[in-house]
C-alpha cells in the first residue's frame, strides 16, 4: 500500500487552502506545435514564494501537534526553506533552515527575508539534510523534509488533485521535473487514482539523475552530481525515503535531458509565455520537447514547478 493515500491528499486541500494560491492551468500555444499535441502548464511559478513547495510546507506545518514556542527545522537548497520560512511566519513561529553551502545566493535571501535563520552545512542537499535531521532530533525539535514524509507528499499531491479539476480530467501525460520525488510522488498517487491510464514522466537533468537511476537499481544511490541549471532537483537522497516506492510504482517513464536542452526549453518559455522559471520548470519542459510521439499522444500537462532563479543564472541562459 503506497504510504499517502487518497484521503490525506483531499484533506491536505481543505487544510493548506488559506496558505496556498490555486494557480493558473493554461494551453501553450507554443508547446503544443512543437510535441504535436495539446499542451498545457501548470503554472506554479506564480504560486506563494515562487515554488510548489509551499504545498507540502503548509500541510506538515498546520498539522503540527508541537510545541508552538519550539523552533522548526529544515534543510534545503532554496525553495523548500522559502517555503518552511513562509508558512512559519503565517503561522507566528520560528524556524531554522540548514542550506549547502554552494546554494543559490537568491534562494538564501528568499529564507532570510521571510523571516527564518539561515545556517551553512556542507556543499550537497543531502548533506544538509542528515545533518539538519540529526541536530533537531539531539534538541526535541520538529524536522520538516523537503520530501521524505508522508504530509509533505501528501501537501505536494494537493497539485495533481487541483490540476485535474482544472482540467476537467482531460489530461493524458503529465511532466514533472524530479529531485527528491516528493512532488511527483504526490501528484502521481493521486492522478493514477482519477485516471490509472494516465502516463506519468519524470524527468531530471543528466547532471544530476539520482531517482531515475535509484528507480532502475531498486535502491536509492550514492551519486555524484554535477552542476546544473537545476539546482532545486540537484544532489543526493536520502537513504530511506518513502519516495522511492512512489516514483518506482506510479512513474511509468523517465527522460534524462541535457543543459543546453534545459537552457533551450527555459528560452523558449520566457519568450512565449512573458514570465520567469527556474531550472527545475526548464526541466520538465525539455522532458516533453524530448520525450517523443509515444509519450506526447493525447493532451499533456507540464508542471513549472518554481520561478527562482537568479540574475545572473538568468543572464546566462538568455
Amino acid at each position: 500500500m503506497p504510504v499517502v493515500g487518497l484521503d490525506e491528499i483531499v484533506a491536505a486541500e481543505h487544510r493548506i487552502r488559506a496558505l496556498v494560491r490555486e494557480t493558473p492551468v493554461e494551453r501553450s500555444e507554443v508547446f503544443s506545435a512543437r510535441v504535436g499535441g495539446e499542451v498545457l502548464l501548470k503554472l506554479e511559478n506564480l504560486q506563494h514564494t515562487g515554488s510548489f513547495k509551499v504545498r507540502g510546507a503548509s500541510n506538515k506545518i498546520l498539522g503540527l501537534d508541537d510545541d508552538r514556542n519550539a523552533p522548526v527545522v529544515a534543510a534545503s537548497s532554496g525553495n523548500h526553506g522559502a517555503a518552511v520560512a513562509y508558512v512559519l511566519r503565517n503561522v507566528g513561529r520560528k524556524g531554522i533552515v540548514f542550506m549547502p553551502g554552494k546554494a543559490s545566493a537568491l534562494k538564501v535571501e528568499n529564507v532570510r527575508r521571510l523571516g527564518a535563520e539561515v545556517a551553512f552545512f556542507g556543499d550537497d542537499e543531502a548533506v544538509a539534510e542528515s545533518h539538519a535531521r540529526g541536530w533537531a532530533a539531539e534538541r526535541g525539535l520538529t524536522f520538516v523534509s523537503p520530501y521524505n514524509d508522508a504530509a509533505i507528499v501528501a501537501g505536494q499531491g494537493t497539485l495533481g488533485l487541483e490540476a485535474w479539476r482544472q482540467a476537467a480530467g482531460g489530461i493524458d501525460n503529465v511532466f514533472v521535473s524530479v529531485g527528491g520525488g516528493g512532488l511527483i510522488g504526490g501528484v502521481a498517487l493521486y492522478l493514477k487514482a482519477m485516471k490509472p491510464g494516465i502516463r506519468i514522466i519524470g524527468c531530471s537533468p543528466a547532471a544530476s539523475p539520482v531517482m531515475a537511476q535509484s528507480v532502475r537499481a531498486g535502491k536509492i544511490l550514492d551519486l555524484p552530481s554535477s552542476p546544473t541549471l537545476s539546482d532545486g532537483t540537484a544532489g543526493g537522497v536520502e537513504a530511506d525515503t518513502i519516495t522511492l516506492a512512489l516514483c518506482r510504482d506510479f512513474v511509468d517513464h523517465w527522460v534524462e535531458v541535457s543543459e543546453e536542452a534545459i537552457a533551450e526549453a527555459m528560452r523558449l518559455f520566457i519568450d512565449a509565455h512573458h514570465m520567469l522559471l527556474e531550472g527545475a520548470g526548464g526541466v520538465a519542459i525539455a522532458g516533453a520537447l524530448g520525450a517523443g510521439e509515444a509519450w506526447t499522444t493525447g493532451r499533456s500537462l507540464i508542471v513549472i514547478c518554481g520561478a527562482n532563479i537568479s540574475r545572473s543564472t538568468l543572464k546566462s541562459v538568455l
